[in-house]
């Protein structure tokens, strides 16, 4: 079940459809977030999961999984070589700006809003497959 952020002004709801669309996991929310520091840079997988934090341990598969869901989202972009970049656009870059500032100040309920989030949408996604009675 989502966390209730009615009353929370730094998670409106185009934020959190943003968060559910493109930021499944908070290792995917660190890949954007290090994609961002340096919009013109194309990142090998490696040299991004060298900007984690030291004790994050992702599979390559783990770290393919998220960089599909942000090309996915139109948020970065994969050339022929494989490396990504951040694609600035006006869509989604004050949800970045957004992500950005409450990952320094509020990372706690970043990361619960991040895994509820993501929760409900498999949970959303199974209850289409229930059988009706």
């Amino acid at each position: 079940m989502a966390p209730s952020l009615d009353n929370d002004p730094d998670f409106p709801d185009a934020f959190c459809g943003f968060l559910q669309r493109c930021v499944a996991t908070v290792d995917a929310a660190e890949f954007l977030l290090a994609l961002t520091k340096e919009p013109e840079r194309s990142w090998s997988i490696e040299e991004l999961r060298a900007q984690l934090a030291p004790d994050t341990n992702i599979s390559d598969a783990e770290a393919q999984r998220c960089l599909d869901a942000l090309q996915q989202c139109g948020v970065v972009a994969r050339g022929a070589d494989k490396r990504v970049r951040y694609l600035p656009s006006p869509a989604h870059d004050p949800h970045v700006v957004l992500l950005a500032r409450l990952y320094l100040e509020r990372p706690v309920t970043l990361f619960r809003v991040i895994y509820a989030l993501r929760d409900s949408k498999i949970s959303t996604f199974a209850d289409a497959f229930k059988l009706r009675g």
